[in-house]
């Protein structure tokens, strides 16, 4: 899985970044969903990765992930930030997951 962030997306990201202390996760969050094929995408702030964590390449920040969840997302995609409706959105070169990507940190 790759992830490309836009120049907007890593300009919003990189104070919560900057310090090395954090760490972006990218999320298939099922909570109050029902059933985890109902779940939807959202961006973590984490500390430390979990066990069931793998890191990914992203450009230009790597990011974790829980490969059980891979199944859902294609192998390239894309994080853009707008400004003007001050939410990321996450999309690939033929579908949009979201255009209201959670930031949780």
């Amino acid at each position: 899985m790759h992830l490309t962030f836009t120049e907007s997306a890593a300009l919003r990201l990189k104070p919560y970044l900057s310090d090395g202390t954090r760490h972006l996760k990218l999320l298939h969050d099922t909570e109050g969903c029902g059933c985890v094929v109902s779940g939807v995408p959202a961006l973590s702030l984490i500390g430390e990765p979990s066990v069931d964590d793998k890191l990914a390449q992203g450009d230009p920040f790597p990011f974790y992930y829980e490969p059980r969840h891979e199944v859902y997302y294609e192998p390239k995609m894309k994080i853009d930030y707008d400004p003007v409706q001050g939410s990321f959105s996450l999309k690939s070169d033929s579908q949009i997951y979201t255009t209201h990507l959670r930031l949780i940190g």
